[in-house]
C-alpha cells in the first residue's frame, strides 16, 4: 500500500485534516473581508441583544424569520458574553460537526466509513467559511446523526429532525424521504409531532400566539433573491442593460434582489412551483417503493431529490443553503459502501463542484457578482444549471431502481456483519 493510500485509509489522518479544515474556516470567518460572519455577529447578536436588553424576542413578542427553536443556539453563542459572540458560535459549529464526525467514522472504528468522511471534509473546505457562519451549520450536523442513526434509532432520529426542522425549515425534506421509504414511518411520525407539540406548547406558554408560526409568512412577500436559480434570467437581462432589470438591497429582508419585468409574477408563483415539484418527487419515490425497492435504496436518491428540490425552485438562494445537499450525500455514500445501494459517486462530485462554485461566488468576490461581472455570471449560471442535473440524476436513479431481492421492509439500511456497523452495536441494529 503506498503511502497516500495508507493516510486516505487512516482515521487518525481524516480527524486532523477535519480540524485543520475547521480551523481554516473559522480565521476566514474571523476576517472583516467579506464579511462572511455577518448573519451571525451582526443579526443573530443583535436579536439576542434585543431580547435581554429591551426585552423583545424574535418568534414571542414579534414575527421571526426562523423557526422558534433557531433562537437556542443563537443564545447558546452569548455565553461568553457579546465580545467573543463570534468565536462562540464557531466553536458550537465546530463542537457540533466533531459529534456528528464521530457518529460517522464510529469514533474512528468505522473504516468502511472513511470515504464519506473525506467526501465531507472536502466539502466543507470547497464551499468556505459560509458552511460555518450560519444558522443551518447547527441543523447538518444534527441531521447527519438522524439519518446515520435511523436505522437503530428511529424515535431517536425522529426527534432530531423534528429538532431542526423547528430551527431551519429544510430538514422536512428528509423527514417526508424517510415517511415515503422506510418501514420506520410511523415511529418516525410520532416522534416529530411530539417534538412540534412541545415547542409549540413552550412558544405559547411564553407569550408567542401565533408569532410561533410566523415563519411561514416572513418570506412570503419577498422577490427574487439575486442567487436564486429563477434569478439567473434577469441577472443576464440586467447584464444586457435591458431598461428596469436592475439589483438591489431590499431593506426589509436585509439582502439583494433582483427586479425587471416579470420578477413579481416570478415570485409568487415560485412556492407553488416548488410544492408541485416536490409532489412529483415524492410519487417517484412511492413508485419505486411500490415496484419493490429496497428502502436502503430508495431512501438517499429520494432524500437528494427532495432537498435539491428545496434548492432549486426556491425563489431564495442564500449560498448556505448548499450545505443542506451534506446530508443525502453522506448517507448515500455510506448506504452505497455498506448496503449495495446506488453508486453516490456521480452527485458527489456534483455537488463538490456546486460547493466550490458557491465559494467562488461569496462571500470575497460577491460584489462582483452585485455588479453584474461576466465571469461571475457564468459561474452562478453553472452553478445553478448543476441543481438540476443533481435533481434529474435522482429522479432517474429512483425511476430505474430494481425490485429488491427481499422484502423492501426487511432489508437494514447498512448490512454488515460487523458488529461494529452501528454505533450502539449489532444487538440494537435496526431495519428501515
Amino acid at each position: 500500500m503506498t503511502f497516500l493510500a495508507r493516510v486516505a485509509s487512516s482515521p487518525l489522518a481524516v480527524w486532523v485534516v477535519f480540524v485543520l479544515v475547521h480551523l481554516w474556516l473559522g480565521v476566514l470567518n474571523l476576517r472583516p473581508e467579506g464579511l462572511p460572519m455577518g448573519d451571525v455577529t451582526y443579526t443573530y447578536k443583535f436579536w439576542v441583544e434585543q431580547s435581554l436588553t429591551n426585552d423583545y424576542t424574535v418568534g414571542i413578542d414579534g414575527g421571526f424569520v426562523y423557526p422558534i427553536v433557531a433562537l437556542v443556539p443563537m443564545y447558546a453563542a452569548w455565553i461568553f458574553g457579546p465580545e467573543l459572540y463570534g468565536n462562540t458560535w464557531l466553536a458550537l459549529v465546530f463542537l457540533l460537526n466533531a459529534v456528528a464526525f464521530g457518529v460517522l467514522t464510529g469514533w474512528g472504528f468505522r473504516r468502511d466509513r472513511i470515504g464519506a468522511a473525506w467526501w465531507w471534509v472536502a466539502f466543507l473546505l470547497l464551499l468556505g467559511p459560509i458552511a460555518l457562519g450560519r444558522i443551518d451549520s447547527i441543523t447538518i450536523p444534527i441531521a447527519i446523526i438522524a439519518v446515520l442513526i435511523l436505522a437503530s434509532r428511529p424515535g431517536a432520529a425522529g426527534v432530531l429532525l423534528a429538532l431542526v426542522t423547528w430551527t431551519k425549515v429544510w430538514p422536512a425534506a428528509l423527514l417526508a424521504a424517510i415517511v415515503v421509504a422506510t418501514r420506520h414511518r410511523l415511529t418516525v411520525i410520532w416522534a416529530s409531532v411530539a417534538v412540534s407539540a412541545g415547542v409549540i406548547g413552550v412558544a405559547l406558554l411564553y407569550g408567542s400566539g401565533t408569532n410561533v408560526f410566523s415563519f411561514f409568512t416572513q418570506q412570503a412577500g419577498r422577490g427574487l433573491q439575486v442567487e436564486a436559480p429563477i434569478s439567473t434570467v434577469w441577472l443576464w437581462l440586467a447584464k444586457a442593460g435591458v431598461p428596469d432589470t436592475f439589483v438591489y438591497y431590499d431593506q426589509g429582508i436585509l439582502t439583494y434582489q433582483i427586479q425587471g419585468a416579470g420578477t413579481d409574477a416570478a415570485s409568487q408563483i415560485m412556492t407553488p412551483v416548488l410544492a408541485v415539484v416536490a409532489v412529483v418527487v415524492v410519487l417517484t419515490g412511492l413508485f419505486a417503493t411500490w415496484r419493490g425497492a429496497s428502502a436502503a435504496h430508495v431512501l438517499p436518491p429520494l432524500a437528494l431529490a427532495l432537498v435539491t428540490t428545496l434548492i432549486a425552485f426556491n425563489k431564495v438562494g442564500s449560498p448556505q443553503f448548499v450545505s443542506w445537499l451534506a446530508v443525502p450525500i453522506v448517507l448515500g455514500i455510506v448506504t452505497a459502501r455498506i448496503a449495495g445501494g446506488v453508486s453516490f459517486t456521480v452527485p458527489a462530485a456534483l455537488v463538490l463542484t456546486i460547493a466550490g462554485l458557491t465559494q467562488v461566488l461569496y462571500p470575497y468576490l460577491y460584489p462582483y457578482l452585485l455588479g453584474l461581472d461576466t465571469l461571475l455570471l457564468i459561474a452562478i449560471t453553472l452553478r445553478n444549471a448543476l441543481y438540476f442535473v443533481l435533481l434529474a440524476w435522482a429522479l432517474f436513479t429512483l425511476f430505474n431502481l430494481e425490485p429488491a431481492d427481499t422484502e423492501p421492509d426487511d432489508e437494514p439500511l447498512a448490512v454488515d456483519a460487523d458488529d461494529s456497523v452501528w454505533p450502539f452495536g449489532a444487538a440494537e441494529r435496526g431495519k428501515l
